[in-house]
């Protein structure tokens, strides 16, 4: 694949919608970037706005509105249409009974129009509604993909780059299961600069005495509440990391990402989509990545997966 005939088709341009695509045309990452929405002169004013501001990027490269028929050939579709959380909302999944209907409308036309690329779902609660995004679909599962925990995960080394003054990028550690209230980490697979987080924090209790794994845990579930509560939406986050995602893909990358996908048998699981590491390139997802667990890990990970699961029979398939 070459940025030349490289297409990306973003179907909803709220908030979420708007500012991924506003981030991959900072990237220049394709040559030709549709975007589909029900209020179709919202879709035009972006574009519009877009396309002003490519004149100063390093790339052109095409914006423009389009309707369903625009899938046919599309590389990468990113759904980040859903309906709208209300602003009292304490957890992802109330958003399941109105979502679901939004997807399907989304999902039918465009698997008619002949689509065969891979489809990023962002939609929340975004486990549950990649699962029924594969399901109606008919793709294959390593061409429906959630956006997962990726962006948790980058929250989480945030936490701990600041604890110790470092990049977060020098911080690895992966949330994985449930973008959600269930969502746990492999504490044992963290590291710092390669050393593993368990040390770094033992080597310097003195600035680590008040901080334990399972408030850093919480403090990065709470993240995204934290901003929704003060500005009514997350974007700029969820954007940067949705746009690495397809990035990896578009680019064949592979690089490993914690992303939602179809577990056949990885970790214990069978037929349900979480997030794990997984390596990303042009097929989509390339390589799930089994990473090791403890006892405790692995119990927090298959609750999280029963959580997830229990919202399945209310789905229509």
């Amino acid at each position: 694949m070459s940025f030349k005939d490289s297409k990306i088709v973003i179907i909803g341009t709220g908030n979420v919608g708007s500012t991924t695509a506003y981030t991959i045309i900072n990237q220049g990452l394709c040559e030709d970037l549709v975007l589909i929405d029900m209020n179709k002169e919202k879709a035009m004013g972006e574009a519009i706005d877009m396309k002003h501001a490519i004149h100063f990027m390093n790339r052109n490269m095409r914006v423009r509105v389009g309707d369903y028929s625009e899938c046919s050939d599309a590389d990468i579709i990113i759904i980040t249409a859903s309906a709208p959380m209300d602003k009292d909302a304490t957890n992802r999944l109330d958003m399941l009974a109105p979502s679901k209907k939004v997807m399907k409308s989304i999902i039918t036309p465009i698997m008619e129009s002949g689509f065969a690329g891979t489809i990023i779902v962002v939609s929340n609660p975004v486990d549950i509604m990649t699962y029924y995004a594969w399901k109606l679909s008919g793709l294959p599962e390593n061409h429906v993909i959630g956006s997962g925990t990726t962006l948790d995960t980058a929250r989480l080394c945030c936490e701990i780059g600041d604890i110790f003054d470092l990049d977060s990028k020098s911080v690895s550690a992966y949330i994985i299961g449930e973008h959600g209230d269930s969502e746990t980490v492999s504490w044992n697979s963290a590291t710092v600069g390669g050393k593993s987080l368990t040390d770094v924090m033992k080597d310097n209790s003195e600035r680590t005495k008040e901080v334990t794994f399972d408030q850093l845990r919480k403090d990065t579930i709470d993240a995204g509440w934290q901003i929704f509560r003060r500005k009514g939406n997350t974007c700029y986050g969820i954007a940067a990391s949705t746009c690495a995602i397809a990035k990896s893909i578009l680019l064949n990358e592979n690089r490993i990402l914690p992303v939602s996908v179809h577990l056949t048998g990885q970790y214990g699981l069978n037929d349900i989509y979480l997030s794990v590491p997984t390596i990303l390139g042009k097929d989509g997802a390339k390589e799930i990545v089994e990473i090791k667990l403890t006892n405790e890990e692995q119990k927090a990970l298959e609750a999280s997966a029963k959580v997830i699961r229990s919202f399945y029979d209310a789905l229509e398939l």
